[in-house]
This record gives structure tokens, C-alpha cells and sequence, in this order.
């Protein structure tokens, strides 16, 4: 499959990717580069048995963290209801803040969690023209027009989990419209065409309105957002799972409906726009101009689209980091851009909001075949920096949190059983979580530099917050060259005493060390992820 396809149709990927590529006779690594190339990147970059200097300030402030997240889809329906002892291991890993008594963190503690409101194709089953029954979704929605929220019972049981694991901020999203609205009574679409036609576009907001109503009811939780649209540059038009394509003026038109539907109902919660399927669709046009150029489209007062008004509208533009993510260097000027383009509109934030490793990422780092190791959570990490550090996000979520496929998708893998089965962790989930489990909703973004300049790479990146509401200052060092890296903290601005590093490497999930002065040289083992938590006085 080419890249081009794999740009216009993301679900394509995950059914039919490339064999695992052997480039020049030997698999790349994380950085895209041989070990004997990594291992001549360090020398050049005097990182390698040379003392850093990290210079943290303080008074350089960037954007305030939201949330880490993850979504439930689509395993969640199947592993919700397997015998306590599995499912409770899995929502511990990835919801609780909580330690041992040695300081190890027993998951990664997610600060949103996302719940996919299915469209009906489950129902169908294999008249849904979905082939993979595990990618199809439950809905509430009888064809007369009740619900029965006894269903999607398995993602309930991980929405209430997370509750009772702290997890306070909680997003609805659906990929496509309930079948029942469809323009094909399908859950995806034919011919690339939307497949909801305007005269339903008030049905479907009182159905999202209602599920949000239903589902409080049902668990207490009140869903904080609401995603009606997901990806809507792609086609969505193979049955490889529930989905529909939207243009900017058709998702104006629902976010509006939407909008007045939870008006009437008194609902508080906050719509989100747009789930971009391409970072590139957010500031430019890309390769459909009614579908790109999102940022100034909705959020823009001189466009036919704009929904900057809406008082129940969360001020933050959603993409999607698939297909951007590689060579890093592109990578981090396209986040530049989208950076460049959300600063223009006040107070606007961007949120990303669903990644995995897809494609063949310039040769990088493939999406086929699941790997537990750390090549890929090293991968994963960059990201998430650059997400972070070049586009300001104040959010970013994991796709599938648990994966039964031969993929780099999940932060956990589980036998495909649907009753009971086994499940394995990956770097992926622990590498996240040295983000996602001390970089809390509130922490803000501050000034980290590398002091000496010949010491600049992108195999050694570090980013810095302060979290005052914790009293802590975080540092996440990504380590992605073969020789461990002496650093001293020079903080500025922020008095800090004692630090502690928890390193996810080969050999270590988020293990925390000893704790140590912020004057004195700390090491950052090779090929690690390490996050450095101070006590801020």
C-alpha cells in the first residue's frame, strides 16, 4: 500500500500494512539510524562522555497541560467483561496514580479517558459489512427510537474503573452517526460521501445529548466532552471499522445542532472539534480544501464556518499526529506551523488527540508487527515531544489503549478472547507514562535548554514543568543514543531540593531511583526514557 493511500484511508493500515521493511540490509532503529550510525550521532553531538548542562526557567512559561489520554475502543467491550482479576490489572496499569512502598508507580495514570459512543454495528453483526467483529461498536439506540443502557456494558465497567481509580475528566467521541441516521444504514460510509445528510443533523445531536444524559445516569460520570467527529478527511468507505467523512461546513452544522441540544438539556459539557485524521489539516489545506485549514475555518469570525461563539464549545482544535511524525526534523516544523496558526486565534489551545505508530514513518519505525521493547516507546516518546515542545499541546491521547493486534498500536497486547484471556504490557505503555503519570491537568510547560550547543540533538531531548498546585517541578529526558548521558540541572527561577528520576529503559518500567540533590550530576542511562521529579519549596 502506498503512502498516499495510507494518508487518504488511515483504517486501511491496520488491516492490510507492509511486510516489516529491511532497509539496506538491517532493521532501523527508533532514530531511523543503525546503531553504528546512532553511536557517530553522539560523538558528533558531544554528547557522548561529556557532563550537560540543563538550564530550567522558570519565568519562560508555555502552555498549561489538560490531560494525558487514551481511548476504550475497541477492546474495552470484550475485556470490561472478563473475571475481575484480569480487567482490574488492566485498568490498575492504566489508571492508577498509586505506588509501592519502594516509590514505583503500579500504572500510568491517565488523566482522561476516552469513551467511544458505538454507531450500531455490533447489532448488525455480519450484515454491519464489518468483517472484524472486534471493530465493531455497540450502540445505546433501538431501531424505535429507545435506548437500552444495559449495552456497551464492558466499556461501563472501564468508565466506572476509572473513576474509582481517580481518573476525573472523562471524553465521549463517535466515529460515525448511529446506523439508524445513516445515510446507507451502515456505520461507514460508501463512496467516500458522508454518509449523514443535513435533515439529520438535529437527530444525531439529541442522540449524542441523550447518551451523555443516559450514561450519567447510569455511572454518575458526566462525560466532560463530547467529539462528534472523528478523522473526517478520510473515506471511511472499506468496512474496516465504523466511520464517515465530513467537510468543514457539514461539521459546523452538527457542532451547531449539538450545541443548542445540550443548551436545552442543561448539560455543561464541552464540545471538541475536530479529531483532524492529519496535523497538516489543521493550518493548511492539504489535499481538500473544504476539509482543511481547520484552525481559521472554525475559529476564524470572518468564515461561513465559524463556531468560536458557541458558548459550550471548548476553545482547543484536535488532530491527529498520524503521518507527521518522521524525519523529526519535518516533523517539528510542521508542529511549528500548527503552532504558529492556533497562536493567531486568542486563547485557542490544540489538543492531540489520538496517535499510534502507523506506516513505515520514513523509514523510522514501522507500524506492523507488535513490539514489547523499547525501540518503539523511544519512537513514541519523541512524539510526544515534539507534540509538546514545537506544537504546544495541551493534550495528547493514545489510540487503543489495549490492542489484540500484530500492530504497534496498544499500550497494552491481550490475547484476542473475548471471555478471558492473557494480556502483556509494552515499553509504549511505560514510556508514556514517564508523561502521562507526573505531568498532571495544570502543570505548565517552562524553558528547558541544553546549556552547551554542541551538545544539541535529536537524540537527547528534554522538557520541563512546573506543577505549583503539586509543588513539583517534572523534566522528561528522552534519551535515544546508545551511551548513557551525564546532566547537571541548572534551575532557575524555582527553588527545588531533592529530585528523583524514574527511568523506563531495556530493563526498567518507570523505576524510580535514588533520590538525589538538583545540584549534582545524575545520569541518564542510554536508550531510556527518564523523568526527573523535584519537590519545588
Amino acid at each position: 500500500m502506498s503512502l498516499r493511500t495510507q494518508q487518504r484511508q488511515k483504517v486501511s493500515l491496520f488491516a492490510r500494512q507492509k511486510k516489516w521493511l529491511l532497509i539496506y540490509g538491517f532493521l532501523f532503529s527508533v532514530t531511523g539510524c543503525s546503531k553504528a550510525q546512532i553511536s557517530s550521532d553522539n560523538a558528533k553531538s558531544g554528547l557522548e562522555n561529556k557532563e550537560v548542562v540543563i538550564t530550567i526557567d522558570a519565568s519562560g512559561t508555555y502552555q498549561k497541560i489538560d490531560h494525558f489520554g487514551a481511548s476504550d475502543a475497541w477492546s474495552c467491550q470484550f475485556v470490561g467483561n472478563w473475571p475481575d482479576a484480569g480487567r482490574n490489572a488492566i485498568a490498575d496499569l492504566l489508571f492508577s496514580q498509586d505506588t509501592t512502598a519502594n516509590g514505583q508507580p503500579l500504572g500510568i495514570g491517565l488523566s482522561v479517558w476516552r469513551f467511544n459512543i458505538g454507531a450500531g454495528s455490533t447489532l448488525q453483526d455480519e450484515g454491519s459489512g464489518i468483517g472484524d467483529e472486534w471493530r465493531r461498536a455497540d450502540s445505546f439506540l433501538n431501531d424505535d427510537g429507545s435506548y437500552n443502557w444495559d449495552r456497551q456494558a464492558g466499556q461501563i465497567w472501564f468508565l466506572n474503573a476509572a473513576k474509582k481509580r481517580r481518573v476525573n475528566q472523562f471524553l465521549a467521541f463517535t466515529n460515525s452517526p448511529p446506523v439508524q441516521y445513516t445515510v446507507n444504514k451502515k456505520a461507514f460510509a460508501t463512496a467516500g460521501k458522508s454518509n449523514l445528510s443535513v435533515d439529520k443533523f438535529d437527530a444525531f445531536a439529541s442522540f449524542l445529548t441523550n447518551v451523555i444524559k443516559g450514561v450519567k445516569n447510569k455511572t454518575g460520570i458526566l462525560f466532560d466532552y463530547i467529539s462528534p467527529v472523528n478523522e473526517p478527511q478520510w473515506e471511511w468507505s472499506d468496512g474496516g471499522q465504523e466511520g464517515t467523512p465530513f467537510n468543514n461546513s457539514e461539521i459546523a452544522g452538527i457542532t451547531r445542532s449539538l450545541s443548542a441540544s445540550l443548551i436545552k438539556q442543561n448539560l455543561s459539557t464541552k464540545i471538541s472539534v475536530a479529531e483532524a485524521g492529519q496535523l497538516d489539516f489543521l493550518y493548511s489545506a492539504g489535499n481538500n480544501p473544504v476539509k482543511g485549514n481547520q484552525v481559521t475555518d472554525f475559529f476564524r469570525t470572518d468564515s461561513p464556518n465559524y463556531l468560536g461563539n458557541l458558548p459550550n464549545l471548548e476553545k482547543a482544535i484536535s488532530g491527529h499526529s498520524y503521518f507527521t511524525s518522521s524525519p523529526f526534523e519535518q516533523a517539528s516544523e510542521k508542529r511549528r506551523q500548527l503552532a504558529g496558526s492556533v497562536s493567531a486565534i486568542p486563547s485557542l489551545k490544540y489538543w492531540m488527540s489520538e496517535y499510534c505508530i502507523l506506516g513505515d514513518n520514513s523509514g523510522e519505525m514501522n507500524g506492523n508487527k507488535k513490539d514489547l521493547g523499547i525501540d518503539p516507546a523511544l519512537y513514541v516518546a519523541r512524539t510526544i515531544h515534539n507534540d509538546l515542545v514545537n506544537g504546544n499541546a495541551s493534550a495528547w491521547h493514545w489510540w487503543v489503549a489495549i490492542s489484540p493486534y500484530d500492530y504497534k498500536d496498544g499500550l497494552i497486547y491481550i490475547d484476542k478472547a473475548k471471555t478471558d484471556g492473557s494480556f502483556n504490557t509494552s515499553k509504549m505503555l511505560w514510556g508514556f507514562g514517564n508523561f502521562s503519570r507526573f505531568i498532571r491537568p495544570g502543570a505548565e510547560r517552562i524553558s528547558a535548554s541544553l546549556e552547551n550547543a554542541d551538545a544539541q540533538s535529536n537524540l537527547f531531548l528534554v522538557s520541563s514543568y512546573k506543577d505549583l498546585a503539586a509543588k513539583q517541578l517534572v523534566t522528561v529526558i528522552v534519551n535515544s543514543g546508545i551511551n548513557p548521558v551525564n546532566i547537571k540541572l541548572a534551575i532557575r527561577n524555582l527553588k527545588v531540593t531533592a529530585v528523583r528520576p524514574f527511568i523506563t529503559s531495556k530493563d526498567a518500567d518507570l523505576k524510580p531511583a535514588a533520590l538525589t540533590k538538583s545540584d549534582q550530576v545524575i545520569t541518564i542511562p542510554a536508550r531510556s526514557v527518564t523523568t526527573l521529579v523535584g519537590d519545588i519549596l
